[in-house]
């Protein structure tokens, strides 16, 4: 292998350190105009009036923007592609206010600060509506999600998801022990070093181009031609880099907003949003509440498993309504349950919308389950490492929901070489310590999916070329969005080649030039962009060794590609820029293949994550002193890049079990953790030492063997942690982030 299995550098790795990578903050547009937003500071109300009078007298503003004058086309954020059916209840500005930090209006001007100054002159007038914070509360504002004319209603649930399988009623009856839960997960904010960001300008042809931050060229498309009302091929979208995401930037939040004012004003347009705005007028982790009920047989076996759980999206759809779904296709992957029964819904509050962040449900529903199979497991009196060797499922399994092959699924092999690196045996002691000092160790397994075969349109497209210098070309439609993923795909194009990753030129994301794709979302970028790649540098490989057996004056079957050239047995050759001159000089086109990839499975990627922490019964503080996680990764294209993904999913995973949430007041609505100042994040400081374990036994279906690695990485963290807390304290804790209130109110 040349380049598969290396510790490769990023390919934009000396661009971001020295600072020559441009963000989108950072582009020198020609006439750009500055947008700033008035945002709502009422959870629920009626927007009555809206004064501009003495803003549009500010010297330097071009114009002001609200629900009067902008499109009345409702929307959904979350859509992935044209014509895609989901709940539409967005718009532009609404006349209806629905949780503090909505879109109220916009000033654009010559400068930001005028602008930002502009629009605190504006004066709103509002009439307050009854406001809902409870996700249980909710339930009671029962009715038709849309109403007879198609105008949203806002009503509840938004979205259910109901599933039995097997026959529940003799699983519990034949069950010796029945555990029943209340776990309760908060909302988190993605924390992203880059706040949102989005530019539009208008082009010499009458379109629209963005440029954008995103994860989908083709979602921000799809979304704004909705909003705006207008053709497809009125709007291109240009992927710009991204500083982080998590999820964050998967939905067009501002896009729809600075397409339109570029559209009015014939100027280029850029809004960016800072901290605080981020916060509370973007997205964030959905909060879930979730109620299990599992009967087990004396040796651990799970018989039957009752689960509900309830979501709250926030004030708007958005992806929300996937969420039942999603953590259902989570839930039934990891163990193998005989009788299952599952009821999901997702309801409205007066709250920031939810939206994707890194699991997409993964991390709340695996909290659920693995919160309750260790109380489970010390109720019976079995190590928590043996209950879930008992019931993980096999390579092989069909799960029992959309009747998938999970693959080649290594949950058990993560469990026990985790364990065993762990020293699980020796360090488990119910309560270690003394005093005010008590130690535990925690462990949870975790499952994620590889795409999103069998549904929307799960498929890439990729071009790789011949490039005049002996370099080779990559076209596909991808979205690196900080981790690495362009380099791990120029390592999977450059292995076919025999070139190194810095030898693939890859063409930013553009609705122009590349075909459909569905973006960076799902864990489907090495699984499924991946392997298209592969094909497509397979199928190059072949026309190069085919255009150089004139050169090279021997038989095609004996070259290959190696070291940026094409060789005979004995190791001789040509270098591929003098193969490309000479065809050149020719007039022959340079070597260029294609290929469409539709994925055929969608395989589990597994993990077990062991915690060690310290918990301090005076302060109620909890430090986490000591982390391994063991992933099932088919195969590490980049051992360094997979070991990054692992150390970040920790970080926030931690941050989730301990520290992290938003934390909406109950009677104002209004945000406490509405910045850095007031949200707590788990920092260089409260980092263990981390251990990442690597499990390579391979994926048939995948890129070289690989899968995925960069959401599942966070999603048996929390629980871990968790786990290990109960462990030290001998205690039942299930409402997160486990502050030091709630650790003081369970030690007495």
């Amino acid at each position: 292998m040349n380049q598969i299995s290396r510790r490769v550098q990023l390919v934009d790795g000396v661009a971001k350190v020295t600072g020559a990578l441009q963000f989108t903050a950072d582009l020198n547009v020609e006439e750009l105009l500055y947008s700033a937003l008035v945002l709502s500071p009422r959870p629920h109300a009626r927007v009555a009036h809206v004064d501009v009078t003495s803003a549009l007298a500010v010297e330097g503003v071009h114009a002001v923007f609200w629900h009067e004058n902008t499109p009345q086309h409702h929307y959904n954020s979350s859509i992935w592609f044209a014509g895609q059916e989901a709940l539409a209840d967005e718009r532009m500005f609404p006349p209806v206010v629905r949780h503090i930090g909505d879109r109220v209006a916009a000033v654009v001007a010559d400068t930001e600060e005028i602008a930002r100054h502009a629009g605190r002159l504006i004066s709103v007038e509002y009439v307050d509506l009854p406001a809902i914070f409870d996700p249980e509360a909710a339930l009671a504002h029962a009715g038709p999600v849309m109403r007879d004319d198609g105008i949203p209603a806002f009503m509840n649930p938004v979205a259910e998801e109901s599933f039995t399988h097997g026959d529940l009623d003799a699983g519990f009856a034949a069950a010796d022990l029945m555990v029943e839960t209340r776990v309760t997960t908060p909302r988190s904010h993605h924390c992203a070093i880059e706040p949102h960001a989005c530019i539009a300008k208008p082009e010499p042809d009458g379109r629209i181009l963005i440029l954008s931050p995103c994860q989908s060229v083709f979602a921000v498309q799809a979304v704004v031609v909705q909003a705006l009302g207008v053709r497809q091929d009125k709007i291109r979208v240009v992927k710009t880099p991204i500083g982080g995401s998590f999820g964050g930037k998967a939905e067009p939040i501002l896009d729809p907003l600075c397409a339109f004012f570029a559209q009015m004003l014939g100027r280029p347009v850029m809004i960016r949003y800072d901290r605080h705005e981020t916060f509370i007028a973007t997205r964030t982790r959905s909060s879930v509440t979730g109620w299990m009920r599992i009967g087990l047989s004396s040796d651990g076996r799970i018989l039957a498993r009752e689960t509900e759980t309830l979501v709250d999206i926030g004030s708007y759809c958005t992806g929300g309504n996937y969420l039942p779904s999603s953590m259902l296709q989570r839930l039934v992957r990891l163990y193998d349950v005989p009788a299952e029964r599952y009821r999901g819904r997702a309801v409205y509050t007066n709250t920031v919308p939810a939206g994707a962040f890194r699991g997409y449900g993964s991390p709340q529903i695996h909290t659920v389950a693995e919160i309750t199979l260790d109380i489970a497991a010390r109720r019976l009196g079995m190590d928590p490492v043996a209950i879930r060797l008992r019931n993980l499922v096999s390579p092989g399994a069909i799960e029992p929901w959309q009747g998938l092959d999970v693959g080649n699924a290594r949950g058990r092999e993560c469990l026990m070489r985790g364990a065993d690196a762990f020293g699980w045996k020796a360090r488990r002691q119910p309560g270690a310590g003394r005093g005010r000092w008590r130690r535990g160790v925690g462990v949870a397994s975790a499952t994620h999916i590889n795409g999103c075969y069998p549904g929307f349109h799960e498929e890439t497209t990729a071009t790789l070329r011949l490039l005049p210098d002996g370099r080779a070309e990559l076209v596909c439609a991808l979205h690196d969005l900080g981790c690495g993923a362009d380099t791990t795909l120029a390592q999977i194009a450059g292995e076919t080649l025999g070139l190194r990753a810095s030898d693939i030129a890859i063409v930013p994301a553009d609705t122009d030039s590349c075909p459909y794709d569905l973006g960076t979302r799902a864990s489907r970028m090495t699984y499924i962009c991946g392997e298209a790649i592969r094909r497509a540098g397979i199928a190059l490989a072949e026309a190069i060794r085919t255009a150089a057996v004139l050169e090279l004056n021997t038989e095609v079957r004996g070259l290959r590609l190696e070291g940026g050239a094409v060789r005979r047995p004995d190791g001789s050759g040509l270098a591929l820029s003098d193969l490309a001159a000479r065809l050149g000089a020719r007039g022959e086109e340079l070597p260029a293949a294609t290929e469409i990839y539709r994925a055929q499975a969608n395989p589990g990627s597994y993990a077990a994550h062991f915690a060690e922490v310290e918990v301090d019964r005076l302060t109620g503080r909890v430090r986490v002193t000591d982390y391994l996680a063991a992933h099932d990764v088919g195969r590490a294209i980049n051992p360094m890049l997979v070991e990054g993904q692992i150390h970040g999913g920790i970080q926030i995973g931690i941050g989730y079990a301990l520290y992290e949430d938003v934390a909406i007041d109950p009677v104002t609505g209004r945000m406490r953790g509405d910045s850095f100042s007031r949200y707590t994040l788990a920092n260089a400081s409260e980092m263990p030492p981390m251990r990442v374990l690597l499990i390579e036994e391979g994926e048939p279906t995948g890129p070289f063997g690989a899968k995925a690695v960069g959401e599942i990485a966070t999603v048996p963290v929390a629980a871990a942690v968790v786990n290990a807390v109960n462990n030290a304290l001998g205690t039942e804790l299930t409402d997160l982030p486990l502050s030091p209130e709630r650790i003081l109110a369970s030690v007495g």
